[in-house]
């Protein structure tokens, strides 16, 4: 099935695209699921297997080893494929789509030329830490610190939930200016970190709920010396770059969510058509039929406003709240998709053995990162006028 001819918004090279990925999928991901689930994080092999197959960076320069195409649509095609064999990790979107937002956007020919080629070819995994112990959604709290000292940026802190953080070769740190009086204005900037630098410290990996083979992190960093020309972009601009980038992030979470949340409802479809009840299938119940008619029905919906907002964010012109908009949605959509279609499923739908039962604790944790569905409402309501 071809489900990208009822979509407008695809070009003949987009499902040629489509094709390559979806094999890559069956081929690199779909048979490594349950080793990396037992032990808690992706092989590199597969990042390397992914830069030979030209999905990690679709719109870095050629120049680098990126496929030198603007166009954001190869990015939802991955972000897509995966989310329907039923997985959100590797985190190819926060390698590709957010630390490489930042590197296109901010990096010198000078970083460009040392940290692009690994980043295109897989060997250099990249990730980005902001959250904190105490600092989560709230950016202006954080606490780690970059003191300028001569031609080095000396770095303290403590970071948690850095995603990919046992594989990352390159962390972008958020740090803020040291302030001892705690007086002065919150200003942060992004540091380009090798993990392997002295100072740094791998800490405790978070065992999580869900996304097992997602592996997430502490890093602590105790007087770090990072060059100054690791800096990316201007010092004291971090809070404004992060706010920049982040409808490109949080589109890219509500993506992967519509697409799971549509590949959990067509094997529960699938399911209640085979699952016999009293002497007849499961979808005969009007009140089966009146839970798949409400599930496609707000997925359908939720496809048409998604769709617009990759097309606006394209043409650059996705806002903010049209961002929040759409994460907000289609991450509390997966969440009651998921949840719906467990119940449907029965005893069935709470073991591993069902994707569905994979998705309820593996899609569960959209509605927080990427900003708290309670922070996506505070941004739409504080744009609606009185």
């Amino acid at each position: 099935m071809d489900r990208d001819m009822d979509r407008d918004i695809f070009t003949d090279e987009h499902r040629m695209f489509r094709s390559m990925v979806q094999a890559f999928v069956q081929r690199e991901v779909v048979p490594r699921l349950e080793k990396w689930r037992a032990a808690g994080v992706t092989e590199r092999e597969v990042w390397l297997a992914a830069g030979r197959a030209g999905i990690l960076a679709p719109d870095i320069d050629a120049e680098y080893g990126g496929g030198g195409v603007r166009d954001y649509r190869y990015h939802v095609i991955r972000n897509e494929e995966l989310a329907r064999c039923g997985t959100l990790s590797p985190a190819f979107n926060l390698h590709s789509e957010v630390v490489g937002g930042y590197l296109s956007a901010l990096a010198t020919p000078d970083q460009k030329r040392r940290w692009l080629p690994g980043f295109c070819s897989g060997e250099q995994v990249s990730t980005i830490a902001i959250t904190e112990p105490d600092a989560g959604s709230d950016l202006a709290a954080i606490r780690t610190t970059a003191r300028r000292d001569g031609d080095v940026y000396v770095l303290n802190g403590q970071k948690s939930f850095v995603t990919h953080g046992l594989l990352a070769g390159c962390v972008v740190v958020v740090a803020r200016r040291p302030d001892p009086a705690g007086t002065a204005r919150p200003a942060a900037s992004l540091l380009l970190v090798d993990p392997t630098m002295p100072g740094v410290t791998l800490g405790r990996t978070h065992e999580k709920i869900g996304l097992a083979s997602l592996d997430t992190v502490e890093l602590s960093f105790h007087d770090v010396r990072v060059p100054c020309h690791d800096l990316l972009g201007k010092e004291g601009m971090g809070f404004l770059y992060l706010l920049n980038n982040l409808p490109r992030e949080r589109l890219s979470i509500a993506v992967s969510a519509l697409a799971l949340a549509e590949r959990v409802f067509e094997d529960t479809v699938r399911y209640c058509g085979e699952r016999r009840v009293s002497g007849g299938e499961l979808r005969q119940l009007q009140t089966v039929r009146f839970t798949l008619a409400e599930l496609a029905t707000a997925l359908r919906v939720a496809r048409a406003f998604t769709d617009r907002c990759i097309v606006a964010h394209d043409a650059d012109d996705l806002s903010q709240e049209d961002a929040a908009m759409v994460k907000w949605w289609n991450t509390e959509l997966c969440k009651d998709v998921t949840d719906r279609c467990l119940q449907l499923h029965g005893g069935y739908g709470y073991t591993t053995d069902f994707l569905v039962g994979r998705a309820f604790v593996d899609g569960r944790v959209q509605t927080i990162y990427g900003g708290t569905t309670e922070i996506m409402k505070e941004i739409i309501g504080q744009s609606v006028a009185y």
